[in-house]
């Protein structure tokens, strides 16, 4: 068995939703982890889990971050990280692959599906072995207790339900004597 981590330096974890519906508001987490347990190169079938942190969320505005790690949305002082474990990474050809698993915000699970662009492996100037992932989705925010809701003036919607996810994703061969999660 190899196990790869997260490389956080050259990854990135985005969301996008719409707002007044006329436009996208983008933001991202800046603390995160990441392990993949795999048996081979191909990934296939690998075990994979993920976490961020709620309070590491960035959207360019200090006023809508917090409102985000607030009771309305993410509630960080309750939940403060959110979770993803995946059950299923299944090869569609050389490139492409689906990733099935459980994500957990705010203690209300649900499984999503997530397609995964896989970029190669290759090995660094320092010889450790590097992998690379493009992972794209969608999850509904109000399946996972982010509710809030608000009508503008003339009865448009202030916050879309539909989340964009949008992962680029490093990750570095380890060996298991020397990861520490």
């Amino acid at each position: 068995m190899a196990i790869w981590t997260i490389d956080v330096a050259h990854s990135t974890i985005q969301f996008s939703v719409r707002y007044l519906v006329i436009s996208t508001v983008t933001g991202y987490f800046t603390k995160f982890d990441a392990r993949v347990e795999t048996e081979n190169d191909d990934f296939e079938n690998a075990k994979i889990s993920f976490f961020a942190e709620i309070n590491s969320i960035n959207t360019h505005n200090e006023e809508r971050d917090k409102h985000l790690k607030s009771e309305d949305f993410f509630f960080a002082h309750n939940y403060p990280r959110l979770y993803f474990r995946g059950t299923s990474f299944q090869k569609i050809d050389d490139k492409h692959y689906k990733l099935v698993g459980n994500l957990n915000i705010r203690n209300h699970t649900k499984s999503i599906s997530l397609d995964v662009i896989f970029g190669g492996i290759i090995t660094d100037m320092q010889g450790h072995k590097r992998a690379g992932f493009e992972i794209t989705g969608k999850i509904s925010r109000k399946e996972f207790g982010l509710t809030w809701d608000a009508v503008t003036e003339t009865g448009g919607i202030m916050v879309g339900d539909e989340i964009r996810l949008n992962i680029n994703a490093q990750f570095k061969k380890v060996t298991a004597a020397i990861y520490s999660h």
